[in-house]
């Protein structure tokens, strides 16, 4: 087993002045695959996201209730349908000192926009920033957006100076492996602050003393730790070498829930796993059908559909940590409707009669790209969905990778892919997020990661209606539409909501929330 040589530090409370009567701590945690990157803006992918929000703040923030609250904006307004005003927060400051101002939000925009950002898809809506002056930013919007705060929870906002200095104005795009100064360096406004970074190894953070915000943590070094082993990670815990693993294995939860000294963390996510198929591309990348794309034939799509034992894999795969969906957003997700919620039934025979109807009665072949360190159990869910489909002919080749090699094949602006594995959490909370991200017709910002490049004008134009609809009986039922319209398409195959599960050592205090956000801002250490 390779060992970590974690020993723990006490360091005084007394250097945390609204926390005098705490010790500072030493926070040491683990997860199988590593945030890849520094720069906020380079994936949208939650663990990314959330790390690096330890580092850098945004204009609003969601609390432990997932309510959206001042983070560098303490206020703001929308005084007309499409137009909204923010306050910035004086005296804020970047922890190499530079001042926070308007000028770091118009240069934030711009850069969430410029080539190699992961991001734009935040902005679909926006036509215009302007400063108004040092303190006041006003965002200027195409049609009234009811949601755009909930939109701007994960962007963070970048220093201009410092990304100039060190030409960073632009993101390094993952999708071809480039590296610019922010993809290993780093300088916020956050809680915390960039110590070192050895990708793929460890990644330590420190409290930064200058954060605007009153600390409820009493957390002075955070190291993160990559265990890619399940069996590795776990022992690592229970010995006491990390106070917190982040992706339980799920074979291992009633282990850790009965061993003395660490519990089990678990609750509902937002996530949704979901299948996709490449539907644009006249021939498939990587299939033995030559000529033609089996997937543009909603007969194969919901033949693939039937194939899927959804409760065979939430038993045995999942272990019972997963709730079976037919839609691409869940509870809690605003805008879900359990009437909504149906799945294809698992019928190999349809399957068998569909892919015959279509011209396919011996089946075909195809690859199937899989990450391997991002979702709960991935792999095995591949390998579980590959064995169902060679039940009714269809030959997988299942081909899975690491999560940096996979999100770099498989996203924009490669799209190399013709059947995939992929989650999405609606950051908004809301199921027009996940409508416009993974099933809009692809069009700059929108349809982002609509990797399988599904496009159905009616499903567009009800997604438009959403976007603005202010009345929520109305809007609601426009929400029901388009997941009723992408149903019947079969235009992706949803799997199921995933378990959030972490553990941690009686010692450490964290906060869960449905997101799966992991903040280091409410972590309490107590004495070893």
């Amino acid at each position: 087993m390779r060992r970590l040589a974690l020993a723990a530090t006490l360091l005084c409370g007394t250097m945390l002045a609204p926390l005098a009567a705490a010790q500072a701590q030493t926070f040491r945690w683990a997860n199988d695959g590593d945030v890849n990157s520094m720069d906020p803006y380079t994936r949208q992918e939650t663990f990314l996201l959330a790390f690096n929000a330890n580092i850098y703040d945004p204009l609003v923030r969601r609390n432990t209730r997932m309510e959206v609250e001042p983070a560098l904006a303490e206020r703001w307004e929308n005084p007309s349908p499409t137009l909204w005003r923010f306050h910035l927060r004086r005296g804020v400051k970047f922890s190499d000192g530079t001042p926070f101002t308007a000028d770091d939000v118009l240069f934030s925009f711009e850069r969430t926009r410029a080539p190699g950002s992961n991001m734009s898809s935040i902005f679909a809506s926006v036509k215009e920033v302007r400063k108004v002056d040092d303190h006041t930013v006003e965002f200027e919007t195409t049609v009234p957006n009811p949601i755009f705060t909930q939109e701007l929870t994960n962007w963070a906002i970048m220093s201009k100076v410092w990304a100039e200095a060190h030409n960073a104005t632009r993101p390094a795009d993952l999708t071809t492996r480039e590296e610019n100064f922010a993809t290993r360096n780093a300088m916020g406004t956050g809680p915390f602050r960039l110590v070192s970074r050895e990708p793929d190894r460890r990644t330590v953070l420190e409290r930064n003393p200058g954060w605007w915000d009153t600390p409820t943590h009493n957390v002075e070094r955070a190291e993160l730790n990559i265990i890619a082993n399940d069996a590795t990670r776990v022992a690592a815990l229970l010995s006491g070498e990390v106070d917190f693993v982040y992706t339980v294995p799920p074979q291992d939860v009633t282990r850790i829930g009965n061993a003395p000294g660490v519990r089990i963390i678990q609750g509902p996510e937002l996530r949704t796993i979901y299948l996709g198929m490449d539907q644009l591309r006249p021939e498939l990348l990587k299939s033995d059908v030559k000529g033609r794309n089996p997937f543009q034939d909603v007969r194969v799509r919901r033949a693939f559909y039937h194939a899927i034992d959804i409760q065979a894999i939430a038993r045995t795969v999942m272990r019972g940590q997963s709730r079976p969906t037919g839609l691409v957003y869940g509870p809690g997700v605003n805008g879900f409707r359990e009437a909504d919620d149906v799945r294809y039934p698992y019928e190999p025979e349809t399957a068998r009669r569909l892919l015959a109807e279509a011209g396919y009665p011996n089946g075909f072949g195809v690859t199937m790209d899989c990450p391997n360190d991002r979702y709960v159990n991935d792999e095995a869910i591949c390998t579980a969905i590959t064995n169902m489909l060679a039940r009714v002919g269809v030959r997988i080749t299942l081909n899975a990778q690491t999560r940096v090699r996979y999100f770099a094949e498989i996203n924009a602006p490669r799209y190399n892919t013709s059947f995939y594995l992929l989650g999405w959490t609606p950051a908004t909370g809301d199921a027009h997020n996940a409508l416009n991200s993974l099933a809009y017709t692809r069009s700059g910002a929108r349809g982002v990661f609509n990797n399988g490049g599904y496009s159905n004008p009616a499903f567009d134009a009800l997604v438009d209606r959403i976007a603005v609809e202010t009345n929520a009986t109305q809007r609601q039922e426009l929400i029901g539409q388009a997941s009723r319209l992408l149903h019947t398409d079969a235009g992706m195959i949803p799997l199921h909501q995933q378990q959030v599960v972490w553990a941690a050592r009686s010692t450490a205090q964290v906060v869960q929330t449905a997101d799966n956000f992991f903040q280091l801002r409410h972590v309490r250490m107590n004495p070893r």
